[in-house]
């Protein structure tokens, strides 16, 4: 009989295995078979007994078959889709395992896993025993007591009565309530359509259970979140329903056992099977562990229990003294690795050369383990010994593999290429300093004492904001920025050593200051779950690259400059003379004193603006201007695409011209990505000319290029947001929003709406998205100022919801100095403070559309995470090779084309739960133009 005062620990193992499945990149032994949930289920595990050594684990998986619920509610899960091939034929290996680890293991028929582990959390409850659930599943949330507490493995969260509280703002006993209102789109639970995560909150927070809410039902209209007066009509209207998914919600603690909580106990693993398993799977590491005679379940030391999320931010402590250190052998090696194992951390800096992330060149190598404590490893060093790097990193290999470190980089998305070029698979990598920093502030300014080219985000600035230390910069060794910087391997490495060793340690620090960070601001999951997976997704994309068709882009380029030419000619012509049209001076002077066009702006200097709203304008009327705007595309197409393209292109194996661009995940605040290297966001689509450059991104022989792009996302994360009734409605039905729009603002029949009509109203709907006034729309439309006005007034009059929610959004973020997107992604904006109307109304305006904008950037990488780990998995022919706003662009096998598609549009379809369905356009063809 186990110890009663060591609290029992209930595994979640079907959330494990979908989680691993899902978490962890494509693995397959010599055989073909596949590993990767194998390996996933048994490092948590693993990890997991670290942390509760005398613990009693038992571990509960979903037996086959139906279970109780189907027989109440038959639609239950009918919405989900097979279990992946790959993914079951794990399941029976992953059972073995577990067995010969010595783990008790349930799989009870009738009900699901959850009940089985409520069943034994309430009989240990009983017996006055605490007891540890881990999974990742919120449903769990309702067994927490205080003597029940969940652990999440994938991110160390630990929730107790008060994390529950804090986490989703109400306590275990209203987890039930919740899901009933708001449904599970996963599970099929209905719940009460219209009420999302933010309505279940407010009708909870505001009135209590299922049961006070449906006797208050009256009360409801005088709360204050979106949509509340006519939720208690809906609320009526779907009683049904919502008690139905209380039940379905409702796990079972009376599942009848065969042995009580207080006869499960672990047993002393089976070495041999274990060996035997897990050389047949191939994981050398673990058996290096069985047979070196350390334990299979547990590394020498156990962690302590984790802290709860809810732990304030640390005290900035910095160490009395620091040992930074340049080795110069190799038998010091073994110190460094005895401390990253003993310490069970380790912050990483790979000083590289100038130059593209598919070929790394090393010049050194910086590490630390704890504070104050650090290394730099020189593999180039100017007139000085330097170490093997092929040699060190081999040795050092095993760190990275090493579940139980915990790894702190800086872009680990960069790293993932030389991770790539060495063969590594690492583990742990937790810290991405970075990201942790973007997520917790994207609009941290630049410390003045830095000069531009420093970025925001760079850990000199980082370590001035957050840990109030300015060391030396590189511009320090390697003098400013620009041509004449030294190269990195140009200093000796006794003189720079020490100093990327001490960036090293600023870096560790600096992960365990954000990590704190982003749990106190609820910024955990957006870290962990969307930006993190990301990274990994990005270097892959950024990897397979896009196939360049090089004759036609240069035949395109010699287009581009011959019809310059032209215009520049026939420029001349209309003014009479010879002129720079790329010069603002010159043209001016012939637009302005020569042609005496009006003048329509000034710049800051008085002087006449030649800007392109400026050009745009006086185009209507004006045949110079019109041609200059021409010239400025046609040269910027040229310059920025035509020309560039071909030198950026690199050949493939099969002699293919790849493009390989560069993704940068903290470019924008509100979380959309950037790219450079090309630029593939900024290639126009409303010319021929831009359209035409699409046409060079081809598929190789025999494939096609896929294009999945999310329809009009923002309008419908704006339907989500406002809790508009009539918007709403209009998504659910699948009308033409615009149409619909159209017919609602301008008072005719959706059937006589004309072309200009749908139009207009096109203008409206985006137009409000980004703030646009009566004015600007009048502007746009050209129509009068009055007949704006009335559209604007019209459409809040049918669309209440819409201007309540930009009401409140600008009181809220007015209040706490920020917006957040759906899933809890934070933008700061101090403009909102400012004392300058124009930069007070221009934060205004980004308080609104942000929430939109940002929310749609999560959903975009979401599905980027989800298909990405979807296709590691699959047997397809196919790869994701590039991302464009709202869109993912694949290349894929004709014969795996319509396979490919199906599973994309799944995937990007149901990868949110939105209160309106989200739709996805997908077409294919033999360029990126023709997928459209």
């Amino acid at each position: 009989m186990v110890n009663n005062s060591t609290p029992v620990v209930l595994v979640d193992g079907s959330s494990y295995l979908f989680r691993a499945y899902h978490a962890l990149p494509p693995l397959a032994n010599a055989a073909g078979m596949q590993t990767g949930a194998i390996k996933g289920v048994v490092s948590m595990l693993r990890k997991l007994i670290e942390a509760y050594p005398s613990s009693p684990v038992v571990v509960v998986f979903d037996a086959k078959g139906p279970t109780f619920r189907n027989e109440m509610y038959d639609q239950y899960k009918a919405n989900r889709p097979p279990m992946p091939e790959e993914l079951r034929a794990q399941i029976a290996p992953i059972h073995e395992t577990v067995r010969a680890m010595g783990l008790p293991l349930l799989c009870i028929a009738g009900v699901e896993a959850d009940d089985v582990i409520g069943t034994l959390a309430e009989q240990a409850t009983q017996q006055g025993r605490d007891c540890v659930i881990s999974t990742g599943d919120k449903d769990m949330a309702q067994l927490v007591s205080a003597h029940v507490s969940l652990i999440n493995t994938m991110n160390n969260e630990y929730l107790d009565v008060a994390g529950v509280g804090k986490k989703y703002g109400f306590g275990p006993e209203r987890m039930i309530d919740y899901l009933a209102l708001m449904g599970d789109k996963v599970d099929n639970i209905p719940g009460v359509p219209g009420v999302g995560e933010k309505t279940a909150l407010a009708l909870i927070q505001g009135l209590g259970g299922l049961d006070d809410i449906y006797g208050r039902l009256d009360e409801i209209a005088g709360l204050t979140f979106r949509g509340a007066k006519n939720m208690a009509a809906k609320l009526a209207e779907h009683r049904e329903s919502a008690y139905m998914s209380y039940q379905l919600a409702t796990i079972k603690l009376d599942v009848a056992l065969d042995l009580g909580v207080q006869e499960y106990q672990t047993e002393a693993a089976d070495k041999d099977a274990l060996l035997a398993l897990f050389e047949q799977f191939q994981f050398r590491s673990w058996i290096r562990d069985l047979t070196d005679g350390a334990s299979p379940t547990a590394s020498p030391t156990a962690s302590a229990r984790p802290e709860p999320v809810s732990a304030v931010l640390p005290e900035l402590v910095v160490p009395s003294a620091c040992d930074y250190r340049v080795v110069e052998h190799l038998d010091e090696l073994a110190a460094i690795i005895a401390s990253a194992e003993q310490t069970r951390q380790l912050a990483y800096l790979p000083v590289l050369a100038k130059g593209h992330y598919r070929d790394p060149v090393w010049i050194g190598l910086a590490l630390a383990t704890e504070p104050g404590r650090a290394w730099y490893l020189p593999f180039s060093a100017e007139d000085q010994p330097a170490l093997p790097a092929a040699e060190v990193l081999a040795q050092l290999a095993p760190l990275w593999s090493a579940h139980a470190i915990v790894k702190t980089g800086f872009d680990i998305k960069a790293d993932h290429h030389w991770f790539h070029t060495l063969g590594w698979t690492p583990a742990r990598l937790a810290k991405d300093v970075q990201l942790m920093a973007f997520v917790y502030d994207s609009t941290l300014k630049r410390d003045k004492s830095l000069s531009n080219h420093f970025a925001n985000l760079s850990i000199d600035n980082l370590a001035i904001c957050y840990l109030q230390q300015a060391p030396q910069t590189i511009e320090y060794f390697l003098g400013s920025a620009g041509k004449r910087q030294l190269a990195a391997s140009a200093v000796k490495a006794d003189v720079i050593g020490p100093w990327w060793a001490e960036r090293c340690d600023l870096l560790l620090r600096l992960g365990a200051r954000f990590e704190q960070g982003l749990a106190s601001r609820n910024l955990t999951r957006v870290y962990d779950q969307i930006e993190r997976p990301l990274s990994s997704a990005l270097a892959l994309i950024e990897r397979n690259g896009v196939v360049l068709d090089i004759d036609f882009i240069n035949d395109l380029s010699v287009q581009f400059k011959a019809r310059l030419a032209t215009i520049e000619q026939q420029a001349h012509n209309i003014a009479g003379t010879t002129f720079n049209v790329d010069s603002p001076k010159q043209l001016a002077e012939i637009l302005f004193e020569k042609m005496g066009l009006p003048v329509l702006v000034k710049t800051a200097n008085g002087a006449p603006s030649t800007n392109e709203e400026v050009l745009s304008d006086l185009a209507e009327d004006y045949e110079l201007p019109r041609l200059i705007l021409q010239s400025r595309h046609l040269r910027k197409l040229v310059g920025t695409y035509t020309d560039p393209l071909p030198i950026l292109a690199q050949a493939d194996a099969r002699a293919n011209y790849r493009l390989h661009t560069t993704y940068n995940q903290t470019g924008a605040q509100t979380g959309r990505l950037s790219s450079n290297d090309p630029n593939l966001q900024n290639i126009p689509v409303r010319t021929d000319e831009g359209r035409s450059i699409r046409k060079a991104f081809i598929a190789p022989l025999n494939y096609q290029i896929v294009a999945a792009d999310y329809s009009q996302i923002e309008l419908r994360i704006m339907t989500h947001l406002s809790q508009d009734a009539n918007l709403i409605a209009a998504f659910q039905e699948g009308k033409d929003i615009h149409r619909a729009t159209a017919a609602d603002v301008m008072g005719v029949p959706e059937s006589e709406v004309t072309t200009e009509q749908r139009r207009s109203a096109k203008a409206i709907n985006f137009g409000l998205i980004y703030g646009m006034s009566a004015f600007g729309l009048a502007k746009q439309l050209g129509i009068s100022r009055t007949e704006a006005k009335a559209y604007v007034d019209a459409y809040f009059e049918r669309y209440p919801g819409v201007r309540r929610y930009m009401d409140e959004t600008r009181a809220e973020a007015a209040e706490t100095g920020y917006v957040e997107t759906v899933f809890g992604r934070r933008l700061y904006l101090p403009g909102l403070q400012s004392s300058n109307q124009m930069v007070r109304k221009g934060a205004e305006r980004t308080a609104i559309n942000a929430p939109m904008q940002g929310t749609a950037a999560d959903i975009i990488k979401m599905a980027m995470v989800d298909v990405g780990n979807w296709l590691a998995a699959s047997r397809l022919r196919a790869k994701m090779i590039m991302q464009v706003h709202d869109e993912l662009v694949f290349e894929v096998h004709q014969d795996d084309q319509a396979a490919l598609i199906a599973g994309v549009r799944f995937r990007m379809q149901h990868c949110a739960n939105l209160d309106v369905p989200l739709i996805v356009d997908i077409d294919s063809g033999p360029s990126w133009e023709s997928a459209h």
